[in-house]
């Protein structure tokens, strides 16, 4: 081939291959860009607000210094409607009604308890009544106990997994047949980097449990439901500053936490919402069965 091509013509073919390269290339701009969904290119404009039209259900979101509450004021920022879903029904309604209305609509708060499904299913059937639509399913409700492996029982163990993991299967199961319905929806569970270091500062073994079996649920879901156009994912945070946390904290165990975090801080509930918001909006249409760590760097693997 080199013989037949000939030294002296190299200058010359290279030219001739760049010339049809660039426009191979061009050619391939312009069709590339005919190709992009109108969706996407309005999602990405500016000035758009990421969920503007959609509705979404959050779970454990009354506590005032909570993830929950935090994402639920970031997703309504973003031009969603919410429900928010609590054990403590009072509690759920006061968070909706402190939530600036969209368009004039306010916001729901409902009793839920997530470790039971008919109380699942009754909450997301009044949030679908209501709304009309559930295009976002956020996964958040959970509970922590500190205790060290001898001293689990039985009860507490079912009461770990109940709330935090049998309460994902609960109400995801309630809200899908409402997103198979539109072929569209996001769920976005949570888990904690417990389940992938292997136990916390305030969750016991039986709680790492839960938390890992929520990573593998939610990976199991987002193979069997990205047919049906509906995306599930997880998130993982480290520590934290939330009502759980406040208090329990000492400043010397704060400072020996602060040395195994690149960043040098704790989180805050608004970094978890901003992931939330991620995955709930279209800028993560290409993205599922995927796990976001959310922990400044405390576990980077």
């Amino acid at each position: 081939m080199f013989d037949s091509m000939g030294l002296n013509e190299t200058d010359s073919a290279i030219g001739d291959n760049c010339a049809f390269v660039k426009g191979h290339l061009e050619d391939v701009e312009s069709k590339s860009t005919k190709l992009v969904p109108t969706s996407c290119s309005q999602t990405l404009g500016r000035g758009e607000m990421l969920l503007s039209g959609k509705t979404a259900i959050i779970s454990g979101a009354a506590s005032p210094r909570g993830i929950g509450l935090a994402t639920a004021r970031r997703f309504v920022s973003e031009g969603a409607r919410v429900a928010i879903l609590d054990i403590d029904g009072a509690a759920a309604e006061a968070a909706a009604k402190s939530l600036e209305p969209i368009s004039g609509e306010a916001h729901l708060g409902l009793a839920c308890n997530v470790a039971d499904r008919e109380s699942c299913a009754k909450a997301v059937d009044a949030a679908a009544h209501v709304f009309g639509r559930i295009d976002i399913l956020i996964n958040n409700a959970g509970i922590s106990q500190p205790v060290k492996l001898l001293e689990i029982t039985s009860s507490d163990w079912d009461r770990i997994q109940d709330v935090n993991l049998k309460g994902v299967l609960f109400l995801s199961q309630a809200v899908v047949p409402h997103m198979r319905q539109r072929k569209s929806g996001s769920i976005a569970c949570m888990s904690s980097v417990s389940a992938q270091r292997g136990g916390g500062i305030f969750g016991g073994p039986h709680y790492s449990a839960a938390k890992a079996g929520v990573l593998g649920l939610a990976k199991a879901m987002a193979r069997e439901l990205g047919p049906d156009g509906i995306r599930v994912n997880c998130v993982t945070p480290g520590l934290i500053g939330t009502d759980i946390t406040a208090g329990k904290l000492t400043e010397e165990m704060k400072a020996k936490i602060l040395e195994g975090i690149p960043l040098g801080r704790l989180g805050e509930a608004a970094d978890v919402a901003g992931i939330y918001t991620f995955l709930a909006s279209d800028l993560s249409a290409y993205v599922t069965g995927a796990v976001i760590d959310v922990n400044g760097g405390m576990l980077i693997h």
